[in-house]
């Protein structure tokens, strides 16, 4: 389902998506495009595209061509989704200690469209956190991986 969607392939045009993507929130799946569970994200975000065409934009990315985000987003799993709001970096809080990013596979089209509006209408009041609507229970579990300490 990965051709379904369009991808960034290097650093200058993910700099070009945050930059570029105004009133909308930017979608960046972090991840491998023969993952198994990358493909299965993919195939959640490719079929409610076009249902947040008017809330979002998504894209995917390699980790393997943009070394510089992987290493800032310290994205140790893939995937690893990502999200921005005219140029800002929105947090959401998963009852997880990391909010920078959702790592894992959305159980559920429902899920991510929820996760998406809830982001929109706190970006569009300020915010740069948001507290997630997904049910705890959907949520991938996962320790933290903290590198060079």
């Amino acid at each position: 389902m990965s051709f379904l969607l369009p991808k960034l392939t290097c650093k200058r045009e993910v700099d070009q998506a945050i930059k570029s993507v105004a009133e909308k929130v930017l979608v960046l799946r972090f991840g491998r495009d023969n993952d198994a569970v990358c493909l299965q994200l993919d195939d959640i975000l490719a079929k409610t595209a076009h249902d947040l065409s008017k809330m979002a934009v998504i894209y995917l990315v390699d980790v393997n061509n943009v070394p510089v985000y992987t290493q800032y987003f310290d994205i140790s799993y893939i995937p690893s989704t990502v999200f921005f709001f005219n140029g800002q970096h929105m947090k959401v809080d998963y009852g997880s200690p990391d909010h920078t990013k959702f790592v894992g596979s959305f159980k559920t089209k429902q899920d991510f469209i929820d996760l998406i509006e809830v982001i929109l209408r706190g970006a569009m009041r300020g915010k740069l956190i948001v507290r997630s609507p997904i049910d705890p229970n959907n949520i991938p579990k996962y320790d933290l991986l903290y590198q060079g300490i």
